[in-house]
């Protein structure tokens, strides 16, 4: 039938009132940073201390607005009277008019107090915590804010993300949305250490949080140390062992002497883990992360995990993407990790259909889609797909054994002439992090980066599959299955999963000059752990030389299809420098006071048998 042109004109409209309503065209108002006025407040907490906080309000007082507040350690600036351009992270939500919040946590910048590390939550709801000084900050802003509607929404990413998570325990009753993205949750196993391992790398950032202010400053009262090379391998090399470190950072760094005088997954340490604190919340939580954020994977992954087993009933959402540490918040339109291409508009997708209906939703009553239980990004494929669970239901468990002939596969050993694969750990000549060493403020792309260099030492055991036939896509978490034995009394064991490209492998449009993506061996999933914590992380104990000892390791999430002519590769090694610092070889109480004397070589053996199967645990999306 041919349309007339009422028929097409009738179409027209339906498509325009369909635009019209979705979450890209929901806005009544076309806010710009000139459209705010600034107001800034010092908020007086219960015990008399005040926080000092930074108010962006739109100007139109004909309506009425949500609260959207981010706490933050590092600052609110401008602290003058001037608006920025960018209020906020989020055009969308810029332009739709929101009153926008900032506060400086205790002890930092212009607010008073004492500032302590990843405050530990206080089951006495009387007592001083982050949740009270948000739940206070909540109070004064809908008492004394002119013009906002009674609701309330947080946010921030990486630390602030620590804040936003900690707010959520016995919240405010105004509360009704709160996204942790990048959330830090446990320190003894995001940023600062892995599975008990001191993430040295991040050394250079200690003062950012170690040193106490004398009084509010809207000045830096911290400095970095004067390092004198950009060898990052070189320096990091001068500070082994780590008591030689001392020389940079004095008794005034408080920072420094916790990580020093508490090696262990102690008190002070456990303490400070949010998450069994996460329960009894009543309002939607959406969780984001990067799948290759070197600060925080353990964070936003195990805040979800932990959300949903507390408060099964609650409408709690988990998105990752395919992002290094908060590169959502990026206005780029492509995205990359390192040397890897991912696509474009990633992050504006994320800004503009996941984000902002979130908070329009719950802040505004806004008319938005639902929001999947997951939001994931396939970092194979390059592809969003949503689930109704995660890890998804539909998944096989799987795992994948390494044999002597270095050959990765289902078949679980049997015994042979060959029982283990055996490398040196060589002390003075450790497996870099990455061919590059440059210094960087904070680590990052090596998440995503080309491991043919470590494939090629001896230090390095590989085991891979043979050329796939067909798609396999990994959705969930992992677990490295290990029997190992050292010559040494101590020990790292470091597994990598690697994604092999097939030779000859095309390089893209944005492929950076230089690289190669023929025989490419991807980086996507790397953990490791310190040997002395298999059992216990509050309990270390050495190992016996040359005896055969289990290792589990937890590799985190992935979710990644590794395509039709690819192979799977795993790696294993025992240093990861200047990445992770140097364990002695040696068993020694604590690390950070060891002495060179105590640095040996160790003989690192992986075992293979039928007894002694070392494999990885993994779960395998069924097809549809």
């Amino acid at each position: 039938m041919i349309n007339s042109p009422k028929n097409i004109w009738q179409g027209i409209i339906i498509v325009l009132l369909l635009l019209a309503t979705s979450p890209a065209f929901a806005q009544q108002n076309n806010f710009s940073s000139t459209d705010y006025v600034k107001s800034q407040y010092d908020i007086e907490m219960r015990d008399g201390v005040k926080l000092h906080t930074v108010v962006y309000a739109p100007k139109d007082t004909t309506q009425s607005y949500p609260i959207l507040i981010k706490r933050t350690p590092y600052n609110c600036r401008p602290y003058d009277d001037k608006v920025p351009e960018h209020i906020i992270s989020n055009p969308y939500m810029q332009k739709e008019g929101f009153i926008i919040v900032c506060q400086d946590v205790r002890g930092r910048w212009m607010s008073e107090g004492n500032y302590t590390t990843m405050t530990p939550n206080q089951t006495d709801k009387d007592k001083i915590d982050e949740s009270s000084d948000t739940y206070d900050t909540v109070e004064w802003l809908i008492n004394n804010v002119p013009n906002n509607n009674g609701k309330v929404g947080q946010w921030g990413i990486s630390y602030p993300g620590f804040y936003t998570t900690a707010g959520l325990p016995n919240a405010h009753p105004a509360m009704a949305a709160s996204s942790p993205q990048a959330p830090i949750s446990d320190f003894f196993f995001d940023d600062f250490h892995h599975h008990g391992a001191y993430f040295m790398s991040y050394w250079f950032v200690t003062p950012l949080f170690g040193i106490q202010h004398d009084a509010p400053t809207n000045t830096a009262w911290y400095h970095f140390a004067d390092l004198g090379t950009n060898d990052m391998y070189k320096f990091y090399d001068s500070i082994t062992p780590l008591k030689n470190a001392d020389k940079y950072y004095s008794e005034e760094n408080f920072f420094w002497q916790e990580l020093k005088n508490h090696p262990n997954y102690d008190e002070f340490w456990q303490k400070r883990n949010i998450l069994p604190h996460l329960d009894d919340i009543k309002h939607p939580v959406m969780t984001v992360g990067g799948w290759f954020d070197a600060e925080d994977l353990y964070g936003p992954l195990n805040t979800y995990r932990s959300i949903e087993e507390k408060n099964p009933d609650l409408q709690n959402t988990i998105v990752m993407g395919p992002w290094s540490h908060g590169q959502w918040a990026s206005s780029n339109s492509h995205q990359m990790v390192g040397e890897i291409y991912f696509g474009k508009g990633i992050s504006d997708f994320y800004q503009k259909e996941i984000e902002y209906p979130f908070f329009m939703k719950h802040l505004k009553g806004a008319d938005t889609h639902e929001l999947p239980e997951a939001y994931m990004f396939d970092t194979g494929v390059k592809e969003w797909r949503q689930f109704e669970d995660w890890p998804p239901k539909k998944v096989t468990k799987r795992s994948w054994y390494i044999h002597g002939d270095e050959s990765l596969n289902t078949q679980k050993p049997g015994n042979s002439n060959q029982e283990y694969t055996e490398y040196t750990s060589d002390i003075d000549n450790p497996v870099p992090y990455r061919e590059e060493q440059s210094l960087v403020f904070i680590p990052q792309d090596y998440m995503t980066d080309d491991q043919r260099f470590a494939a090629r030492r001896p230090d390095v055991i590989t085991f891979e599959t043979e050329v796939l036939k067909e798609e396999i896509t990994l959705a969930g978490d992992m677990l490295a299955n290990l029997y190992v034995s050292t010559s040494g009394t101590a020990s790292d064991w470091v597994v990598k999963v690697v994604d092999v490209y097939p030779p000859q492998t095309k390089e893209g449009e944005h492929t950076p000059e230089g690289v190669e993506l023929d025989n490419y061996h991807q980086m996507v999933r790397s953990e490791v752990i310190r040997g002395r914590f298999r059992d216990s992380y509050s309990d270390p104990k050495p190992f016996e030389p040359n005896e055969v000892t289990y290792i589990d390791l937890p590799l985190q999430d992935v979710f990644h299809t590794f395509k039709k002519g690819h192979k799977i590769q795993i790696q294993i090694q025992s240093t990861w420098f200047p990445l992770v610092d140097l364990n002695p070889q040696k068993y020694v109480p604590n690390i950070f006071k060891a002495d060179e004397k105590d640095f040996q070589d160790a003989i690192q053996r992986v075992y293979h048998t039928e007894e002694y199967p070392t494999n990885i645990e993994v779960k395998l999306l069924e097809k549809e």
